[in-house]
């Protein structure tokens, strides 16, 4: 994965958003203004992902490219390092599973109006 695949992929889901609202390089993706992912566009090409917390350190422990979210709270959130050791569809998985946490706590007539776009 390139960062061209990660934000076409984040892209290509209902209702998100990208912006650079901490800084000039870094890029957050949202969903209905809920962030699930983020990436720095200058430095080495990892991700933050938002993730359930027992299975973050599930995945910290298998993956030695999944560390604690860097800058975000290490109990929900994971960056992955995107070295080639983790396989693209495990990484778009992951991606997945972020964006559906965030859809998943979304008031129901947020949901509602997400169904419809």
């Amino acid at each position: 994965m390139n960062i061209e695949d990660f934000r076409g992929y984040c892209l290509s889901k209902n209702g998100v958003s990208e912006s650079f609202p901490f800084d000039e390089t870094t890029l957050v993706f949202k969903v209905m203004d809920k962030m699930f992912a983020l990436t720095d566009t200058e430095d080495d090409f990892s991700i933050n992902l938002k993730c359930d917390p027992e299975k973050a350190f599930e995945l910290r422990e298998r993956y030695p490219a999944v560390k604690p979210g860097y800058h975000m709270s290490k109990k929900h959130w994971n960056t992955v390092i995107i070295d080639g050791s983790v396989d693209d569809e495990i990484l778009y998985k992951w991606i997945d599973d972020s964006y559906n946490l965030i859809v998943g706590k979304l008031t129901k007539t947020l949901r509602e109006s997400l169904s419809k776009m």
